[in-house]
């Protein structure tokens, strides 16, 4: 038997993204993260959030706006 840990699912991913934008992490779930979650996965989920983010932030303003 091999001693990996489980991969993590892109749900896990998204859920680490999250906390990661909030700035709010204990040590050892990150230390977990790191061996469970796959980097490319990180940096597309991360993408499509910063993308989401700055396209609702525009939307607020043009609401705000109007």
């Amino acid at each position: 038997m091999d001693s990996q840990p489980p991969r993590g699912s892109i749900l896990h991913t998204a859920k680490a993204v999250a906390w990661a934008f909030l700035g709010i992490r204990k040590n050892s779930a990150y230390q977990q993260d790191l061996r469970r979650l796959n980097p490319l996965h990180i940096i597309a989920v991360a993408l499509v959030a910063v993308v989401l983010f700055v396209a609702a932030l525009v939307g607020l303003v043009h609401w705000i706006v109007n």
